[in-house]
């Protein structure tokens, strides 16, 4: 570890009853970005990695904030979703923990969500993400700061409420250690710690002590006593109140506190795509053989696909991370048929957009989902492209071309004789040069190529071939 920047915003407690963000959130946000964009500035961009969470998930229209914030702090930001927040979350708490322990639960208490994890090794079997955070739970029951014994029992009850689909489910799994992340947890042991309750870990004893060391002090401006950080006090009690149903619910004995979360979860899962430990080539695989594709017409697409995305990629500047894409979205193309073969790039899209599919992003899924769709049939820009954030709409839309011609190019399904063209490509035009005769040999793939052709022009592309 170099260095270290941590910031608390509490970009939770800005969301309204109606999945709004507030001004001021956004502009506590915003500037918080700015700082870490000074530090990122001389960090070669392919090594970052920044990924929002539940409160961008929940919020209405997002896309408004992103991109200011992308803006300030000069790197895109991906939204990823409640499992995959979860699977991170593991992996950073488990990178350093010793393998020998059978089962490992792992939970983590977040401004607006908690994650719960069961598994073993490196590897997390069961996932659970409630929206359940210590902001939003401290905004309900202790927004004037007082603290009193009724107030904990009402939070306890909610937390406890929202943990029923998680608490049987986990306890029939069962576990042999408990490992709890994040800053909740952390100032948690570090309050027992400090007041001489537990030793390194969090017990129900400990629990209680602070409890009702909270409930004399009263308020949270007075939780400085518990060696609480006047930062984390307003939050503090709602996340004591969630930790502690935990506690209860799961029948938890002890608990250790870890020093790593989310955080090292995302640098070590962006190593592992480094040095080509890719969990979301795992993912698009299981897709593969849950759905049935034909291996061997995928391939043949993915193949095509790739070469002419190589030729064309620096003239339409599309970069590496959307060749990964598209190489996945042409495996996973026909991933449809497994429901009709009308409309398949329909439903392929819908599978893909919403399955969970380990290690990506809310936005990448979101893009191979979109390349699926726009692979066959009409092109209608706003239909097939207009959910997307708009500074991918051109790279989006220029590999879906690349996509759609080299499905044109494979519909016969025949396994040999590969067309194997020449691509080239200027910023609103794309010529292709088959060997000579084949065309002739190919009358049914001219034909198709003419209505590509008109296709490309609703989407301002002339497309040549000879």
């Amino acid at each position: 570890m170099l260095d270290r920047l941590r910031e608390m915003v509490r970009l939770a407690a800005g969301l309204d009853a109606r999945r709004r963000l507030s001004a001021e959130a956004q502009d506590r946000a915003l500037a918080c970005l700015a700082r870490f964009g000074q530090r990122l500035s001389t960090i070669p961009p392919d090594q970052i990695r920044a990924v929002a969470t539940n409160t961008l998930r929940k919020a209405k229209n997002p896309r408004a904030f992103l991109r200011q914030a992308e803006t300030v702090l000069g790197h895109p930001i991906e939204i990823i979703g409640g499992y995959e927040e979860a699977r991170l979350i593991y992996r950073g708490v488990t990178q350093g923990l010793a393998s020998d322990v059978q089962r490992r639960l792992v939970i983590d208490i977040g401004g607006g969500s908690t994650e719960f994890v069961i598994g073993r090794g490196q590897t997390a079997d069961a996932l659970e993400s409630l929206s359940l955070g210590c902001v939003a739970m401290s905004n309900r029951f202790f927004a004037n700061g007082k603290i009193t014994r009724p107030r904990l029992k009402k939070a306890h009850t909610t937390a406890a409420l929202e943990m029923r689909p998680v608490r049987e489910a986990f306890r029939r799994i069962g576990w042999d250690e408990v490992v709890g992340s994040s800053g909740t947890v952390r100032a948690i042991g570090r309050a027992l710690e400090d007041a001489g309750w537990n030793t390194g870990t969090i017990t129900p004893a400990g629990m209680k002590k602070l409890r009702v060391a909270m409930e004399e002090l009263g308020h949270c401006n007075k939780l400085g006593a518990l060696g609480v950080s006047a930062e984390r006090a307003p939050v503090f009690p709602g996340g004591v109140a969630i930790l502690d149903a935990c506690f209860r619910n799961l029948a938890i004995d002890e608990m250790r506190v870890s020093d790593s979360g989310l955080r090292e979860g995302v640098l070590h899962d962006l190593v592992g795509r480094m040095q080509n430990d890719d969990p979301r080539e795992a993912a698009v695989e299981g897709m593969v053989e849950r759905y049935r594709v034909d291996r061997g017409q995928a391939g043949r697409v993915e193949r095509t696909a790739l070469e002419g995305f190589d030729q064309v990629d620096e003239a339409w500047d599309l970069g590496p991370s959307m060749r990964r894409l598209l190489g996945w979205a042409a495996r996973l193309h026909e991933v449809g048929l497994s429901v009709a073969h009308e409309h398949h790039n329909q439903h392929g899209a819908y599978l893909v957009e919403h399955s969970s599919m380990t290690g990506f992003s809310t936005e990448e899924q979101q893009v191979v989902a979109t390349l699926i769709l726009g692979h066959r049939r009409k092109l209608i820009a706003p239909v097939v492209f207009g959910d997307l954030p708009d500074r991918l709409v051109t790279p989006v839309k220029r590999a879906c071309v690349v996509l759609r011609i080299a499905a044109l190019l494979h519909r016969s399904r025949w396994p040999t004789g590969e067309p194997s063209p020449t691509w080239e490509a200027q910023s609103d035009r794309l010529r292709l040069t088959l060997r000579r005769g084949w065309l002739a040999e190919h009358p049914l793939t001219e034909a198709d190529l003419g209505e590509e052709r008109r296709q490309l022009k609703r989407v301002k592309i002339t497309l040549e071939y000879r």
